[in-house]
């Protein structure tokens, strides 16, 4: 297995086609999925015609994915994904940071490190000049993890939702985190 980053607590590799079951799973909690789609549960067809092709993809700035498979380094459990992509396919400058991780997963600090860890390989190594995340106001857990990533509160927005769930009425957060400000911290 090619590991893409290591952690003390988690593994962090590519995706292959074998991590279907995982991912139908991940995206059939309604607890897991509901800032994104308010709970609604994912097709296996889904998971395969749209979810899978979406984390294969390779991403030519970085010459390497943008999506990674989590995994608990001493037992190797799917934990979920972290998503750190750019959003230009040709510019490794801005990227975006984004994590779903299993219900089990949750509050064990796995979603701080994993995007501690990734935040730094990208400054270091891999030409990132800014970390952009994105969230619903409402989704305090995911803004809490932002903020202990290093990421400050940029703006709220509204986005356009095909259609409106839960607490999509309070709009939407950006937070970022630029490189100048990351070595400064460091």
């Amino acid at each position: 297995m090619h590991v893409f980053l290591e952690t003390e607590q988690l593994v962090l590799r590519p995706f292959t086609n074998t991590d279907a079951d995982d991912l139908f799973a991940l995206d059939n909690d309604p607890d897991v999925m509901r800032f994104i789609n308010g709970g609604r549960p994912a097709s296996r067809e889904a998971i395969h015609t749209q979810t899978l092709p979406r984390l294969l993809h390779d991403y030519p700035c970085f010459g390497t994915r943008g999506y990674w498979a989590a995994e608990e380094k001493t037992t190797g459990t799917f934990l979920g994904w972290f998503e750190f992509r750019p959003l230009d396919d040709r510019s490794p400058a801005v990227v975006e940071l984004g994590y779903r991780l299993n219900k089990a997963a949750w509050g064990k600090g796995f979603a701080t490190e994993g995007s501690r860890a990734l935040i730094s390989k990208g400054f270091a190594d891999l030409g990132v000049e800014r970390v952009t995340a994105n969230t619903m106001a409402v989704n305090t857990r995911s803004r809490r993890v932002m903020e202990k990533a290093g990421l400050s509160f940029l703006r709220d927005f509204t986005g356009d939702w095909p259609e409106a769930i839960a607490g999509s009425e309070h709009g939407e957060v950006e937070y970022d985190l630029a490189r100048a400000d990351w070595k400064q911290c460091r």
